[in-house]
């Protein structure tokens, strides 16, 4: 049975969207992380040579866009994926929200997420209608174990990495007690002060991959949100559990999409491109923010910036809707964000600088 779902996050921001939109010069929308740059040339070529595709796709992916994922990981994390044990999705979201329900977390079971986090983590527990246990990865690991663990290192909204060694001891645990770790690697392109590792990476979990899964997207990789391209890897018998429960659901990724990822996968120039914009814009709004009397807290890695006033959060979003900067206030990712807002460097040029500006003044 569902577990109650709390509110859609993004609903509550409608007053402040409002208030910020009064401004003069318009609203800079910072509170999403959407991407707002074009999808790469590449990537709209081989979606349209693709787009004759009549037959019914495999749920499990082309070869093409298994082994380029694996390929992939191996070029960019010095990660060993099998490409058999590489399962694409309908972008991340639903596959977080799913991951539960599909491996048979039902009543009684734990799943266990930190307490600052994306809600979806929170949201996989209550479909699957198993209990959420938000833990402070700082102070210890759950007891009794969980039957996940969700990681999200970087992390959204903080930017907070861990540490190769913290994973380590954090995949030791899971494996003493059976748990399965699944570490969220959405940013894992964006380090900036800190330099993240995947949870695949050999320092982190030995040879194996044995109950340990790392989620990718490429929504903010390649800009492709709109596209709905993302994959699961790591232990290969949960992988193949995953893939037979979604042949049965009918959660396939369409072929004209796979053709796009594969596509994307294979590239390195547009990232490298991705990189210098969002550096740039970072460069730009930190010290704007600043020198307004903000304060940005972690945010070592990933594509926002952590802000407080040491005030409650929605007092600081109002501030900044005042000057038409719409963020995100903290605590819609859990208690510990209760003083910040999460502030995205995903907007285009144009706004940041119009920002900028009106923090100056």
């Amino acid at each position: 049975m569902i577990k109650a779902l709390p509110e859609f996050p993004w609903s509550a921001l409608a007053p402040l969207r409002d208030r910020a939109a009064r401004h003069p010069d318009g609203i800079v929308n910072l509170a999403l992380g959407t991407p707002v740059d074009p999808a790469p040339e590449i990537v709209q070529q081989a979606l349209c040579s693709a787009a004759d595709a009549p037959s019914h796709p495999a749920t499990e992916g082309t070869p093409a866009l298994r082994e380029a994922a694996a390929a992939y990981l191996s070029r960019r994390f010095g990660v060993a994926a099998e490409a058999g044990a590489v399962l694409p999705s309908v972008g991340t979201k639903e596959l977080i929200a799913w991951l539960p329900t599909v491996l048979s977390v039902g009543p009684g079971d734990l799943v266990a997420y930190p307490e600052l986090s994306f809600p979806t983590y929170d949201v996989s527990a209550r479909l699957a209608g198993a209990t959420p246990v938000p833990v402070n990865l700082d102070h210890g690991l759950p007891e009794p174990a969980p039957r996940v663990l969700w990681l999200n290192t970087p992390s959204n909204p903080d930017g907070r990495v861990l540490s190769a060694d913290r994973m380590r001891e954090i995949v030791s645990w899971c494996r003493e007690r059976g748990v399965l770790v699944v570490n969220d690697e959405c940013y894992l392109e964006y380090g900036w002060e800190q330099e993240p590792i995947s949870i695949l990476h050999p320092e982190v979990c030995g040879d194996s991959h044995t109950g340990v899964l790392a989620v990718h997207t490429l929504s903010k990789r390649s800009n492709l949100a709109g596209y709905r391209a993302g994959f699961i890897t790591g232990d290969p018998r949960v992988v193949q559990e995953m893939l037979e429960v979604r042949r049965h659901a009918g959660l396939i990724l369409p072929t004209p999409i796979a053709a796009a990822m594969t596509a994307a996968l294979a590239d390195d120039t547009h990232v490298e491109l991705q990189r210098e914009r969002y550096a740039r814009r970072r460069a730009q709004l930190r010290p704007a923010l600043e020198a307004r009397g903000l304060r940005v807290d972690h945010s070592d890695s990933g594509l926002y910036l952590w802000v407080t006033r040491d005030e409650p959060c929605w007092d600081t979003a109002a501030f900044l809707a005042d000057e038409g900067i719409l963020g995100a206030p903290g605590s819609i990712y859990g208690r510990p964000g209760e003083n910040h807002v999460r502030l995205a460097v995903t907007a285009t040029d144009e706004r940041i600088a119009s920002a900028v500006a009106r923090l100056a003044r």
